[in-house]
Order: structure tokens, then sequence, then C-alpha cells
């Protein structure tokens, strides 16, 4: 073969060429008019020698070194890490060599030489600055969309407003009524992100899209609706000028719900009226962002991208880059062409910051590229981050750098700092000001924000085939012969036509998510921890203390107090074992893929794709396995995500992945084969591989529907064939202390196990203790979060926040089938999962949110212990659904314990 037809070099000069399609050993190709043999097979994407290399000399792309030889090079050889040919080798691929043939460029922090820093100019402007139909706005900028968006201050808000904007669907009201339900703010402390919380929330209130908002808290947030107009006040924001109200829950869902819902109503006809007019095209601010990248992202998508971002500035308008740890590497690049000393000395402060903040969770940069990332050719952040600097043009001025959700300062090239998380960093921008997204793609990512149409290229034809009506642009034609000037042309007409109101692929698909950076748990450096900015002090996972990574622990049940009664319950024979329900599960594998599982869901349920196999469908929305750190976060989210998979209640499990994740399919079945699991117990799926959500929908279905499963049958039994988690939220009586105590007494005693977290409010009660244990004294945790307890009886489990949802969540993955709160001063979101009851005896909870109550408490601690029992007995029996579920005010959040943060 030619080399045209299978390479392409990044510069001329490179010595290094990515390999176009997947070549197998043995091929031979007429490079610079010799014939060379390919030793092993390659892929596409990854890289192969074009020059000879000797040891220790750098390889390079775009003129930039990515990694170092490991041993003479010649012309032909693969050029592989140590962790690239370990993704390789973990997918099952042949042909390869045994041994890596390179090591990463150490990430030595980049000194600047501000006397060669060269001062450039911006692009310059058009003569006739052009228009795009939108929608005016008072307080500034025009808008490409227009929206009544409801926000959720903090994640105790959720379950509210995706529920409350549920029920405006297909309202007449512009573009539509749409939640913003995020992870963010629901622990009792103030966290450590927000600043960067305050300043997005503020910032969704203000972006030009926006025709009209609802901001809902609950009482007792920190991050509240007051929280914010105080923010915007002491930062200088301009007034809400559009149709605005706070809202705070004080009553019962439904209550709530409907006096919301009466704020919202007087909007929609006034939104609805507003037309689009004439506007600037200076008006036209765009996020580049980039996710699921491969090899030809700086070569094909990331150049279009920037080029188009180009277009724009030359008409007035602006675009802002972000995602600052996938810039690291390419500092020489950003910093090419620059305003001023300033903004070169600010970008780099921004690099050190984040350096800093992952350092002290014990992370390097290199933990940022995913197992897609690195599958598809991005052997190492430096590799990964030249590639995404090619959305700046060389041409192109860098202007300003800005805080994460920052107002943007002016018009031209703006970087926002944010982390590589997609979703996060995507948040970020729109919280600047940004009012329409350009998402460039190897893998076909279908990230997609609530009220900002995304316009998505995709790097090569062959993926655009595959998952055509998810994507947008088909920036892979420039690799068969396309001008980029052609492709820049026809896209920039695109952007205008969307901005203008023409819908998006991903609008056409009707799916979106929100995720704000997220909480990181430390402060500062922590010794035995932290490491250095140059990541040349990382220690094993097994050094790091047992609490901080989460380790498991015994899982041996406490010595505790028990009882000789039993509550019947009417359970179910499933598979000859009996249980409270039968589950059919879809378990998105990455956050990504999180509202594809949800709708697939809500499909099976309705069409019944199980039969009567199942007795409902569930899927697990989250934000994790993907733009998240390693180490111990991921294993406690590899246990939370097994421990669903192989929950009591689950009878069918399905996996979607999207395609380009950390935590793809392989990765898990990997993770069951190591828990002594079959993996083909399981479906598996892929929103990429298997063609889009069309293709996937169809193949998820018939997984569901390929069983001949036996109806489950009713069987009499007790609680003692149950594990039950019991909470408590809000202030304690004794006597209720005390009948908690009784009713784990009775569970452990008939043979079940009742899980407390350790943050919970009843281990610091001393009449629980003294009923559940025969003591006061303190007990510790005997399983870590999520972590299946290895007998029946008393468990602690280890919890590293506050925060309900996540507390819920690893109470689920431990094999908890119940969860009993004693809830006052308000009430609680159910687990989509785990059946959450909610029980109280406290009178003024009872006056305000009795309606959410699934049991009022009365008399001494033996009549609310019986009455506890009771109620769960119910829900066991499927003769009550708690009121929570019912009303649709449900989640699902993964801890990251105290050592995970955003990449």
């Amino acid at each position: 073969m030619k080399f045209d037809e299978i390479g392409v070099l990044p510069e001329p000069e490179d010595n290094a060429a990515i390999c176009s399609r997947r070549l197998d050993a043995g091929t031979r190709i007429e490079l610079d008019g010799t014939l060379i043999t390919l030793p092993h097979t390659i892929l596409e994407g990854h890289r192969f020698a074009v020059r000879r290399i000797a040891q220790g000399d750098a390889i390079t792309s775009w003129n930039t070194p990515f990694a170092r030889a490991s041993r003479d090079l010649v012309p032909g050889d693969y050029i592989c890490t140590p962790t690239s040919l370990q993704a390789v080798v973990a997918r099952g691929v042949e042909g390869l060599p045994t041994e890596p043939s390179a090591t990463n460029e150490p990430l030595d922090p980049y000194e600047l030489d501000e006397s060669a820093l060269h001062l450039g100019q911006q692009v310059t402007s058009v003569e006739q600055p052009g228009t795009f139909l939108g929608y005016p706005r008072a307080q500034g900028l025009a808008g490409t969309r227009n929206h009544v968006v409801v926000m959720a201050t903090s994640s105790r808000s959720s379950g509210f407003v995706t529920e409350l904007a549920r029920r405006f669907d297909g309202a007449a009201a512009g573009d539509g009524v749409v939640p913003v339900a995020h992870t963010e703010g629901g622990e009792d402390e103030v966290p450590n992100n927000l600043h960067f919380l305050l300043a997005t929330l503020a910032g969704f209130t203000l972006n030009p899209n926006v025709g009209a908002v609802l901001i809902v808290d609950t009482s007792d947030d920190v991050v509240s609706g007051q929280a914010i107009q105080d923010f915007m006040r002491e930062h200088d924001y301009p007034e809400i000028k559009v149709p605005h109200a706070f809202f705070t829950r004080e009553a019962g869902f439904e209550h709530d719900l409907t006096t919301a819902g009466a704020l919202i109503e007087p909007w929609l006809p006034i939104v609805a009226a507003q037309q689009r007019v004439e506007v600037p095209l200076a008006d036209l601010k765009i996020a580049l962002q980039c996710g699921g990248s491969d090899a030809f992202s700086g070569i094909s998508a990331n150049p279009l991208a920037g080029l188009v971002g180009a277009e724009v500035i030359k008409h007035g308008g602006t675009a802002v880059l972000a995602e600052t740890d996938e810039l690291i590497g390419a500092e020489p690049y950003v910093l090419k062409n620059v305003r001023d000393l300033a903004t070169a000395r600010r970008f780099l402060a921004t690099i050190r910051s984040f350096k800093e903040r992952v350092g002290w969770h014990g992370h390097t940069a290199e933990g940022n590229p995913s197992g897609g990332n690195v599958y598809r050719g991005l052997y190492n952040i430096v590799l990964k981050s030249i590639g995404a600097a090619r959305k700046l043009p060389r041409e192109v001025r860098l202007d300003h750098v800005i805080d994460y959700g920052e107002p943007l300062p002016g018009n031209g090239y703006i970087f926002m700092d944010s982390p590589g998380n997609d979703l996060e960093s995507v948040a970020g921008q729109i919280g600047s000001g940004c009012n329409l997204i350009f998402f460039t793609t190897g893998n076909g990512s279908i990230t997609n924000f609530p009220f900002v149409p995304t316009l998505k290229f995709v790097t090569t034809s062959e993926r655009y085939e595959r998952l055509h009506a998810e994507m947008d642009v088909d920036a892979g034609a420039y690799l068969s012969g396309t001008p980029m000037a052609q492709l820049t042309a026809e896209t920039f007409d695109l952007t205008v036509r969307v901005a203008s109101g023409e819908p998006s692929a991903g609008e056409r698909a009707g799916h979106s998510q929100v995720s704000i950076w997220r909480n990181w748990k430390q402060s500062g450096p922590r010794e035995g921890i932290s490491i250095s900015t140059d990541g040349r002090q990382s220690r094993a996972l097994a050094d790091l203390p047992a609490d901080d990574r989460d380790a498991p622990l015994s899982g041996q049940p406490l010595t505790g107090l028990t009882s000789r009664r039993r509550t019947p319950a009417r359970l179910l024979t499933v598979d000859d074992r009996l249980l409270p329900e039968a589950v059919g599960l879809i378990l998105p594998t990455s956050l990504c893929s999180g509202q594809i599982a949800l709708r697939l869901a809500g499909q099976a349920e309705l069409e019944k794709w199980a039969g009567d196999a199942v007795t409902r469908m569930v899927a697990l929305p989250h934000t994790e396995g993907c733009g998240s750190s390693g180490g111990a976060s991921e294993e406690t989210f590899a246990r939370i995500m097994l421990g669903y998979l192989l929950h009591p209640n689950t009878r069918m499990a399905l996996l979607l992945e999207h395609g380009c994740e950390k935590t793809h399919n392989d990765y898990f079945r990997s993770r069951l084969v190591e828990a002594g699991k079959d993996p083909a117990r399981f479906g598996w799926a892929s929103i990429q591989a298997d063609g889009g959500l069309d293709a996937v929908g169809t193949k998820v279905k018939d997984w569901f529907s390929s069983f001949d499963l036996s109806r489950p049958v009713e069987h009499d039994g007790d609680l003692g064939a149950l594990t039950i988690g019991l909470e408590a939220r809000g202030p304690l009586t004794p006597d209720t202390a005390e009948a908690l105590g009784l009713i784990g007494c009775e569970i452990v005693g008939s043979g079940g196990s009742v899980v407390v977290s350790s943050r919970s409010s009843l281990l610091a009660d001393d009449n629980f203790r003294r009923t559940a244990f025969g003591s006061v004294a303190e007990v510790g945790p005997t399983i870590a979060h999520g972590q299946r307890p290895a007998a029946p009886g008393w468990q602690v489990m280890r919890m590293p926040g506050t925060d309900w949802m996540e507390t819920a969540t690893g109470f689920g993955a431990s094999g908890v089938q119940q969860i009993l709160a004693h809830v006052s001063g308000g009430t609680l979101s159910a687990q989509r999962f785990v059946p959450v009851v909610e029980f109280s005896k406290d009178p003024e909870t009872v006056a305000r949110y009795g309606d959410d109550l699934d049991a009022v408490a009365t008399g001494d601690a033996a009549d609310q212990a019986r009455i506890g029992l009771e109620t769960i007995a119910l829900v066991a029996s499927r003769q009550l659904v708690p009121k929570a579920v019912a009303s649709g005010n449900v989640g699902f959040q993964i801890t990251r314990g105290l050592l995970g943060t955003s990449m």
C-alpha cells in the first residue's frame, strides 16, 4: 500500500504517522520510495515510526514530543506506550508486540520565556458583519433559543424540577420547558466548589437562551436562591430581566408542584409570543468542546471547529475554549499568539492551579485520557492536548482567560478554566454566556445541553455514517480530500442556520443532561496522599490510608441485639430466591449513556420487553465513568456498579456503554470475571459501536425479549428475608430512636440484615445504640461504601459525605432492598432502584409534609416500631408504592469519595 492510503502525518517534520485504517502484521507499505513490512498489528488511530528513532529520542506529533523511544525504532515499528498497549490488549486484539516501544513524555512544568512571547493581532474583521435570526434580550445578547428553564439550586431539588418540567411537556412555550437538574450542593456543609457553583447557576439565569426561569431550592439548602441573589449582587451581575421567580419547597411534593406550576403558567404565552428577528452575528458566543476524542480529532474536527469559530470572531462574535487539563503539554501552542503578557501568565496560572487541585487528591493530568481515548490512539495527556489545542487556529489570538462560569469579558477568543469532563466543562461555558456549542468527537459522543443547541463534529466519515442521525458535521471529509476551506464555509453556514432555529441532531434526538464541576473533598495538600505538580511522587493505591481510598472491610456483622418477633410479608419466589421484587436493570456504564438508558427503561416498562419475568424496569443514570479521576474513586465506582448488577432484586441486567468512556463494557466484563461471575449472564450494548440511538434501542429490546423466564410466584415470608437500610434525617426524639433500634432488632433476629450509614445521626444517638447493640459505645464501619456484607446482621456502611442520594446509592449497592427513613423538618428524594419509605413522629413535619409520608409514627417506641415494620412489609409485599416513587421524586448519585476529582 502507498503511505497516503493508510497514514496521516500531522506535520511534515514529525517522525510518527497516524494509521487511518487498521493494518495487520505483515502489511507492506511504500514509504519514501522504500518498501517496509509492519512487524505488528496497528489499529486505526495508532502511530508507527516513519523515520529511524534512537532509544531515548523524542517521538513527535505536530512537532511536539509526546513519548520517548524505549529502544531503537525503524520505520514501520508500532509506537505503543505501556498504557496504550494495555488498552488494546484488553480489547482482545491479536498480532501485538509483547513489550511497549515507548514511554510517556514527562509532564515537566512549562516555563514561559516572556522575552520571546508573541503579542499578535486578532483575525481581521469582515467589512460587512453578518446576522442571524435570534431572540433579543433586554439584558444584552440575543438568544439562539427561547426556553422556560426550571433550575434546581442543589441536587436536593433535582427530582422536583425534572418532574415539574415533565408536566409541561408539549406546552406552547417557545422552545419548551426544560429542567436544570444536577448533582451539586446537596451536602450539609459548605462545598469546596461553592464559588463555581454559584457562578454557573447565576450565569444560567442570565444566559440569552433563557426566556423565563424558575429557581427552586429547599429551606435548608446551603446553595439557595438567596445565595445566588447575594452572589449576583456582590459580583455586579446585571438584573434578571426575563420573567423569573424564586421558589422554596416547603410543603408536600404534589402541593409544591402545583404551586410552582402556577408561577410558570403566566410565562408560557409571553415566551410563546416572542419572535425571532435579525440580530448581529456578534451576539453569537460559541462554546468549543471535545469529547470521545481520537487520533483524528486534531487532524479534522478540532481544526474545523476552530476555523469556524474564527469566522464567527471575524463577524464580531466569540469563541470559548475550555478543558484545562486537556491543554497540559500544549502550552507552547496555545501561547503562540496572545494578546498580552498578563493573559499568558493567567493561562499558565490556571494550569498550575488545576495540577495542584488534582494533586491534593493524589492524581495527575495523566488520569485524564479515557479508555476510549487511549484505544482510539490518544496514548497520553500530551497527545490528547496537542490535538485538543487545534481548536485554536494558529492565526487566532488568545484574548482573555477567565474562571469557570465567569461572565465573558468581551468578544474574540477566550479560554475558560474547567475540567476535561465534557458535561462539567460545558456547564461552565453556558454559565459564562455561550449560546451555541461546537462539540468535536472521534468516537461519536451524543452529549447535548437542555437549553443551548449542540453541533457535533465527528472526525471520520466512517464514524459519521455509522452515527449520522446523532451527528451534524462530517469533518472526516477532510481526510478524503475535501478542502478545509470548503468545509469551513459549509459549516459556518450550518452554524448560522442552527443559531437561527434549525434543530441540531441532538435537539432532534431530544436528549440532554447537565453536570456542574463536581465538588472536590480536599482543599489543600495532605501528607501521604498529595503529589507534586510534576506527577513524580505518586503512590500505589494500596499504600494510601484505608478510609481515604474506601478500602473494603471484613463485612462481618456487629454483635447486636435481636428480637423473636416476626412481621409477615407476601414475597416472590424468583429463581429459587425469596425476594420483594424482580427488577430488569439497564445500567449505563458512564454519564453519557445515562439519559438514553432512562429512556429505554421507560419504553421497556411500557411495552413489557421482558414480559412477566420482571416486576419493573429500572435505569440508573449517573455522572461517573468518564471525566473523573481513577484510583480510589474508580474502585468505589466499580464496586457500586457491580453491586447493582449483582443485587438480589436484579433478575435481568444489561450494560449500556456510550463507547468511549474509561469504564466501557469490556472494563466491566473484566470486573465481573474478577468477581467470579459469568459475563454471559448479562446483556451488552453500545451506543457508538451498535450504530446510534435507534440501533442500540433495537438491540436492547431484542435482548430483554429473548428470554423465556417464568413469572415470579407469590409466597409467604417475613422481613427476615430482606436487607433493610435505616436512616434518620433531622432531630430525633429518644422514643423514635429506640423504635428504629427495635425495628432493626426484629429484622436481624429474623435472619435479615440492617445497614446504617456511618454518618447517620442514628449512630450518634445513645438510645439507638443502646437498643440496637446493648451499649452506648461507639461503633465503626463494617463494610466500605457499597460493599456487600459477608454475613447477615447489623452492618455499618462507611460514608464519605452527607449527601442523601449518595448515601442511598451506597445502600443499594450493598444489597439493601428497602430503606426506612425517619424524617423531621423535610422529606427525602427516593432512590431509583431501592424503595425509600418515609415516616415521621414530628408534628410539624406531619402537618407540612404529611402528603409525602408513607406512615405517621404514633404511640411509644414499641408502637412506632410496629408501624415502621408493617409499612416495610406493605412495600415489600407490593401493596404500597412509596409516595416519593409514585410522585417521580427520584434520583441516583454516586459518590467520588475523598480522593475523587474531575479530570
